[in-house]
């Protein structure tokens, strides 16, 4: 009995060390004091209970002295008043995951805000974790088919790396994130997982709505930390998110594609925090440990002998300037670049990916085979020609090149427009239907332009096709319908009936005649109709005798 009283009254001790209360507030930053020695580490979660309100988690971030930690809330922290009582979990913040999660939302400490209730899951598991050793990781590359031409062409993506979508506000990368969505859950049957990290309330309700229209919501979990959220909450979501595709990685052996949108704000929401930790800011204003947050995040998303997770991840370049200290430190994790240009987007192309600017260090020959490296390559070096020759063009006019130089420029506006493609998630705004274009087709196509297959086609016929037997399709269809508009625009101009078209040139050339003399049409028909099967010579003939017909009556 002795025995079990101490080991009771230890138990109440410990719970009442773990028990705090609020000593200083100062907008998210929230000080919080302990009775005893017994602080909470760094990443723990503390509660406050706020009733109607529901629980405020705060996050461990530094120890100030005097029993006092300073913490981050994870939401807004109106209404909270000094000596609230503060309960400390003994843990980071835990999520629940598995598949339960699938076709839920949910906010950074896991509570759902979909308005479907609890999320019940047996398993929850901590935000923090480490990144699984090297010897459990594989080298083994294998490419990641998206069905998107420009990507798989030139920035091909291989499982288990991590790509960036670089571009200013407005080029598309949200598009493309809920393109590639869509494409995996439907052509591969893949888990994704979709972490909004500042994301407006128009584009998370605009995604909800869409991936519910297209049935991809059920292979989807999604988590969100809104713009108008703390930077605490904002600088957590990518890390909860991942944690969901950990779990399906680790447990399911799925090969899970984790899209965070957008991880400069991840790095702002960090920015935001040091600051009001007082931490003294590095380059431009950036938290002094932007390196180390960048790893804490980017190094777990990796493939292991169990699966693997492939993160795309939107990238806000700041101004459209690529040497923000955010931006460079970003591409020192990426496995591949996918650059969107505003001068593209101008020109009406999407996605507006520039094929000079991204780049993939998985196109290889070893990697991706000959025949994919040589198509890639020549596709770049035919655009860097025609960029170079726009000068010459521009000052002297097309004249002035020479025929191969003329022939290279025809088959780069080929190139360009072939490489726009109409999104399954843009058919209400474009009102063309989607195009899913498997990896073998992109590089026959583009093969084909190179070798000069179809130098004899109009360039228009290349803009928004899926495959390059679409793009001959369309030609078909635009040269027929330019033989009959050119015939229709050459009968008034000789104001003679042709000898192949009879019938209708009553209705058309000899309309002001009919118009005169409209009792006499018939007549004027039947003596019309002989002269086309005679010789061209004959053909005014009919029509001076129909003249002095007319004079006579």
């Amino acid at each position: 009995m002795a025995i079990a009283e101490k080991a009771k009254k230890k138990e109440e001790k410990s719970d009442k060390g773990r028990i705090g209360r609020v000593d200083q507030i100062i907008g998210p930053v929230v000080d919080v004091v302990f009775d005893t020695e017994n602080l909470p580490e760094i990443y723990h979660a503390l509660e406050i209970d706020r009733g109607k309100a529901g629980r405020l988690v705060l996050e461990v971030q530094q120890h100030r002295g005097n029993n006092v930690v300073r913490t981050i809330a994870m939401a807004s922290t109106d209404g909270l008043v000094r000596g609230h009582e503060v309960r400390d979990t003994g843990a980071p913040i835990t999520v629940p995951v598995g598949k339960n999660t699938l076709g839920r939302m949910m906010s950074v400490i896991g509570d759902p805000i979909d308005g479907k209730g609890e999320i019940k899951s047996d398993v929850r598991l901590p935000i923090h974790r480490q990144a699984p050793p090297v010897s459990e990781q594989v080298t083994d590359t294998t490419v990641l088919e998206t069905g998107i031409k420009v990507i798989d062409l030139v920035t091909t993506f291989a499982k288990g790396s991590k790509i960036g979508l670089f571009g200013g506000a407005g080029v598309g990368k949200t598009v493309i994130v809920m393109e590639l969505i869509r494409n995996i859950a439907q052509e591969h049957g893949g888990f994704s997982v979709f972490a909004g990290v500042g994301e407006r309330t128009r584009e998370g309700n605009s995604l909800w709505l869409e991936m519910n229209e297209s049935g991809v919501i059920d292979k989807t979990a999604l988590v969100f930390g809104q713009m108008n959220e703390p930077p605490g909450a904002r600088a957590r979501v990518g890390l909860t998110g991942l944690t969901l595709a950990e779990y399906f990685r680790d447990e399911f052996g799925q090969d899970v594609l984790l899209f965070i949108d957008n991880v400069f704000r991840y790095m702002l929401a960090g920015s935001e925090v040091s600051a009001l930790l007082g931490r003294i800011p590095s380059a431009v204003g950036y938290q002094p440990t932007l390196a180390t947050e960048m790893g804490d995040l980017e190094e777990r998303i990796t493939s292991t002998k169990k699966g693997s997770i492939t993160s795309v991840q939107a990238v806000f370049v700041p101004a459209d300037d690529y040497t923000d200290p955010a931006i460079t430190t970003t591409f020192a994790h990426l496995g591949a670049t996918v650059s969107l240009s505003r001068a593209i987007v101008e020109r009406g192309i999407y996605p507006a990916v520039d094929p000079l600017d991204s780049f993939s260090r998985f196109l290889t020959p070893e990697i991706v085979g000959e025949e994919h490296y040589r198509v890639a390559r020549g596709v770049q070096q035919v655009l860097q020609r025609n960029k170079e020759l726009q000068d010459i063009i521009a000052i002297l006019g097309m004249d002035e090149l020479s025929e191969d130089d003329k022939l290279l420029v025809s088959r780069a506006r080929k190139i360009e427009r072939f490489l726009s493609q109409p999104f399954f998630v843009a058919e209400v705004f474009t009102n063309r239907p989607g195009k899913y274009v498997p990896l073998k087709e992109t590089i026959r196509g583009f093969g084909e332009i190179l070798d000069g297959k179809h130098d004899d086609l109009p360039e228009q016929a290349f803009y928004m096709v899926g495959t390059i037997d679409e793009a001959v399709e369309a030609a078909k269809g635009e040269g027929g319908g330019r033989e009959e508009a050119k015939q229709k625009a050459e009968q008034p101009k000789d104001g003679q009936p042709k000898g192949e078209q009879p019938k209708a040139e009553p209705s058309k050339g000899e309309q002001p005649k009919a118009d005169q003399s409209k009792g006499e049409q018939p007549k004027a028909d039947q003596s019309k109709t002989p002269p086309p099967k005679a010789e061209q010579p004959k053909k005014p003939q009919p029509k001076a005798a129909a003249k002095d017909g007319q004079q006579s009556r």
